[in-house]
């Protein structure tokens, strides 16, 4: 075994030192490519968030926007419609949430428009379309009946529609994403 004059670490040290590394620096290399690879897509970036102007929405309109390949529906709630939501016993819904619950900044509600029983798309975000027994939304493949706070009312739909995850940027601006 060699040592320097001084008492310091042998050839073998040196050595050892240098070769765990490398082979560290190596793995760094090689594993860094498999690792990027697991990042999102540019593409599926832009999809994450949407954003929408809600200025242009008078009181009592639907608005349909896509996220995520999905349809959002954004309805501006009118004073009749939170009277008629808050109105509703909780009892007698199969999945009871209050509007509070569903309405992150009121009057507007933003759900996806997609329905939870099998994933139809409910008519009645359109004028003309039919807005099933309780004015909201409903789904022809099955026949759910959704409220106006788009919560189950009748039908096979196990629970109310989902509302995404979404915030107010300012007044006039939503987030969805």
């Amino acid at each position: 075994m060699t040592t320097d004059a001084e008492g310091g670490g042998s050839r073998r040290d040196f050595l050892n030192i240098v070769g765990w590394t490398g082979l560290g620096i190596g793995a760094v290399a090689f594993a860094w490519p498999l690792v990027h690879q697991m990042n999102p897509a540019a593409d599926v970036l832009a999809l994450a968030t949407t954003r929408v102007d809600i200025s242009a929405i008078a009181e009592g309109m639907n608005v349909t926007v896509m996220w995520q390949g999905r349809p959002v529906w954004i309805r501006h709630l009118t004073e009749e419609d939170i009277q008629t939501a808050n109105a509703v016993d909780l009892n007698d819904l199969r999945d009871p949430e209050p509007l509070e619950a569903r309405v992150i900044q009121s009057p507007w509600l933003v759900q996806i428009g997609i329905c939870t029983h099998l994933g139809c798309v409910p008519l009645g975000n359109r004028s003309g379309e039919p807005r099933g027994d309780f004015d909201g939304w409903f789904c022809p493949c099955h026949g759910s009946h959704y409220d106006i706070a788009g919560r189950i009312r009748r039908g096979p739909a196990p629970r109310n529609l989902d509302v995404p995850p979404h915030e107010f940027v300012s007044d006039t601006e939503l987030l969805i994403g």
